[in-house]
């Protein structure tokens, strides 16, 4: 089969790049045949995601927001950070800040599903991708084979695309894991997402339908280990505790999850015929709440770079690429030096770092212009 763009990997952000290029020769290649179905009513996907309004906007010019029931999303209203020393916080408000919403939290499995509506894709496992001057051919398990004139890796952070186009990467491991799970809280959460840097670990509360709360808590990773562990009821008690009470007692329906965090940058988010988008091409630690994001925005660009060029172009011509690593280079920058510079800032144990951390909230606390700056730029 010959296609324009051949898109390796279908998650959500594959399947966004998918939609966003309907009308075009595009084969997107997936490893089950069909997006996991939302949890039932009253019960909600332990993995949520806190989209931006900007990312939300994209989604609604692709069709996909709208195949998400109100029920399944939750506008995030306010949102509380605190420090460690029990004081220093700082808080944005939507209305204060003159916009809707900060953000909105939508479940992965209900996000995947209204992405898959009317998409059709092959299910292989890809095995070998070759280029050649004019084309790239990718051959799967099965035998079959698709050939195009550019490949898009958004299979993740072990991407077979980086790896077969040879793009190296710079990764470390944070040393943390994240676990995650779905609480049911006892005061109503108002629409509020809170946040709590406690010496390297980070525990976020944030709102979902129906008064329940989705947790994620990253720690270093023995203590992750031991979490985990917990019966429900001691994790219950734990939990309270970190987060102060800030949405009462607490109940877990369901068993909590874990994965290991680590951080992974490309070298280069192109080569000849080939793009990354998402985790293929950055993962960062979850603190801000940024990954898929930052994988959507990817999305819009290329999709924005790709919709240029008319089907008799060359969507795999490195010159056009370039001008998607350009244009991505400068936000992929600036977010991973953000993220990881608060996650050093509040790793730190020194007293003097201590009090500079905390100070620095309450001082943008203060400043009004200052918080909305952020707010504005958190919201692309």
């Amino acid at each position: 089969m010959d296609e324009g763009v051949v898109i390796i990997g279908a998650g959500p952000v594959g399947a966004a790049l998918a939609r966003a290029l309907r009308g075009r020769s595009v084969a997107l290649l997936a490893r089950a045949r069909h997006a996991p179905r939302p949890p039932a009513s009253g019960s909600f996907d332990s993995r949520v995601y806190a989209l931006t309004p900007g990312n939300v906007a994209f989604l609604e010019s692709i069709g996909a927001w709208r195949a998400i029931p109100e029920s399944r999303r939750t506008p995030v209203r306010a949102m509380q950070v605190a420090g460690d020393d029990g004081a220093s916080r700082i808080e944005f408000d939507a209305y204060r800040a003159g916009v809707p919403a900060l953000a909105w939290i939508v479940e992965d499995a209900v996000l995947q599903d209204a992405l898959w509506q009317g998409l059709e894709a092959t299910v292989a496992e890809p095995e070998e991708i070759r280029f050649s001057e004019k084309s790239v051919t990718v051959r799967s398990r099965d035998g079959g084979s698709l050939e195009a004139r550019l490949v898009v890796g958004a299979d993740g952070a072990d991407s077979l695309v980086r790896r077969a186009a040879g793009i190296a990467t710079k990764e470390s491991d944070y040393g943390q894991a994240a676990v995650v799970a779905n609480f049911r809280a006892e005061k109503t959460h108002r629409g509020t997402a809170f946040q709590w840097f406690r010496g390297g670990a980070v525990l976020a509360l944030l709102p979902l339908p129906e008064d329940q709360v989705s947790m994620v808590w990253s720690l270093p990773a023995a203590e992750a280990k031991r979490v985990l562990q917990l019966a429900p009821d001691a994790l219950c008690r734990e939990v309270e505790l970190a987060s102060r009470g800030a949405v009462g007692r607490l109940e877990l329906p369901a068993a909590p999850r874990s994965y290991p965090l680590r951080r992974l940058s490309a070298r280069q988010l192109v080569a000849p015929r080939a793009a990354l988008v998402g985790d293929a091409a950055h993962v960062i630690h979850p603190l801000a709440g940024q990954g898929l994001n930052l994988g959507l925005q990817d999305v819009r660009e290329l999709a924005a770079i790709l919709a240029g060029c008319d089907e008799r172009g060359d969507p795999g011509d490195l010159r056009l690429l370039r001008r998607y690593e350009r244009a991505r280079a400068e936000p992929i920058l600036a977010m991973n030096i953000a993220v990881d510079g608060l996650f050093t800032l509040f790793k730190g144990e020194s007293r003097t770092l201590a009090r500079l951390r905390n100070a620095g909230l309450n001082l943008v606390d203060r400043v009004p212009v200052l918080k909305n700056m952020l707010i504005r730029q958190a919201m692309n």
